[in-house]
């Protein structure tokens, strides 16, 4: 069947466990066609007042142009919605997929045409992504930009299209959803138990190659202490291995270029004088690119495990006292650039309202004692802003406006046929 097919090429070539494999080739991907066909047609149904003798409506025509859709590695789903969202409002769309992603992509597209997608609609192209965004980018038809990936590959994108201005046709859309560095803060009320679990499901799943992936935490003192050595000893006993062996917990980060990543922050982290090594580290590319989940306490705020997007498995840790959790929400809201998805563990209902206050930019997704993975299309639509995107929030009708450029109808049933007003008697 196809979910086999997809679920299939999504292990195999990005190497995904066979769970994350089915929530995103399937599951996501089926919310998304769906749920998109459904905020289409409320859009649609979003027509204008009309007063006696006119007919007002409005056209949702497509964008002046084609859209360039440019995808990422780690998810089917948003491979397969980035260029189907702006087909679905009309558009012409260039599809250039990740190289690490084009298996399932490939197959994506098959599914498309045998769907009954007109030839012309969705255009894969296959390739180098400066190659591609050399022609594309130039091309005066540019009407729109959606994008999955890396923030300084956006803001380069954003750059050229805005150097170059007055040679489209129009201003060319740029959607972008990019990096972020997700944080976890855990009050002195929290379970440690449900933390626990949250962190290493939101850290170390797909190897903590999602953009919404926890990658530092903090945690109060007297929840630390109750938890840590816990949260160690299951690190260290996840399973990491082949994705056909189910029983494994993860797999190898997509490449090699991800693997010296993950390796050199490790290194730079066990050579620091402000940061310990305090689960995993071990790194094995013999046969494939393996990362084994690492947790990396450190004193330092600062720190770049703080600061700076691994896109791996490696999790920060800053140990606070009790009585600084006001302070904690302002350093995690200035530590890093990015404001994508973040969470908050507490049993205090006042502190959860505290936080979701003092953090309100700090996430465009943001968790109350949950993991700060797995957005839902329809139910959590994702996005976030600052140096994380333009918050156009996939899976809703924010995103699917974007591909559309109304027009405003207006028609006089009975036109007048004098040029005179009453009160010219």
């Amino acid at each position: 069947t196809w979910r086999d097919t997809l679920n299939a090429a999504t292990i195999l070539g990005q190497s995904k466990s066979v769970h994350q494999a089915e929530i995103d080739a399937a599951c996501e991907l089926i919310d998304f066609l769906r749920f998109n066909v459904a905020f289409a047609r409320e859009i649609h149904a979003n027509q204008p007042a009309s007063s006696p003798g006119v007919w007002n409506r409005t056209d949702y025509r497509p964008l002046d142009g084609f859209v360039y859709a440019i995808t990422p590695f780690n998810f089917t789903a948003i491979a397969g919605n980035l260029p189907t969202a702006p087909a679905l409002m009309g558009n012409t769309v260039l599809w250039k997929p990740s190289p690490t992603q084009q298996l399932a992509a490939h197959f994506t597209m098959n599914l498309l045409e045998a769907a009954g997608l007109p030839p012309g609609v969705i255009n894969m192209l296959p390739g180098d992504g400066i190659d591609v965004s050399e022609v594309a980018l130039h091309h005066r038809d540019l009407a729109g930009i959606h994008f999955t990936g890396s923030t300084a590959t956006f803001q380069h994108l954003w750059r050229t299209v805005g150097n170059q201005i007055d040679q489209y046709r129009g201003y060319p859309r740029l959607v972008g959803e990019t990096g972020g560095k997700d944080f976890v803060v855990v009050h002195a009320s929290a379970d440690p138990d449900a933390v626990r679990t949250a962190l290493i499901r939101g850290a170390f799943e797909y190897s903590g190659q999602k953009c919404s992936a926890a990658s530092r935490a903090y945690i109060a003192r007297s929840v630390w202490n109750k938890m840590s050595s816990s949260l160690v000893e299951q690190t260290e006993a996840l399973a990491v291995g082949d994705v056909r062996d189910f029983s494994n917990f993860t797999s190898a980060v997509i490449d090699r270029r991800a693997f010296t990543k993950q390796r050199d922050a490790i290194d730079r982290a066990r050579a620091s004088t402000d940061a310990t090594v305090i689960a995993g580290g071990d790194t094995d590319d013999r046969e494939g690119w393996f990362v084994r989940p690492t947790l990396i306490q450190s004193d330092s705020a600062r720190n770049e495990i703080f600061t700076t997007e691994y896109f791996g498995p490696i999790l920060g840790i800053y140990v606070y006292d009790d009585a600084e959790f006001d302070a904690v929400l302002t350093e995690v809201d200035r530590a890093a650039p990015y404001g994508l998805t973040g969470a908050i563990f507490a049993s205090d209902r006042q502190v959860l309202e505290r936080a979701a206050t003092v953090l309100r930019h700090a996430a465009g997704n943001f968790y109350l004692n949950d993991k700060p993975t797995g957005a839902v299309v329809g139910q959590q639509p994702f996005g976030g802003s600052r140096a994380s995107g333009t918050n156009d929030k996939a899976g809703s009708m924010w995103n699917l406006i974007r591909w559309t450029s109304p027009r405003s109808i207006k028609e006089t049933l009975v036109p007048p046929n004098t040029h005179a007003y009453p009160h010219m008697g």
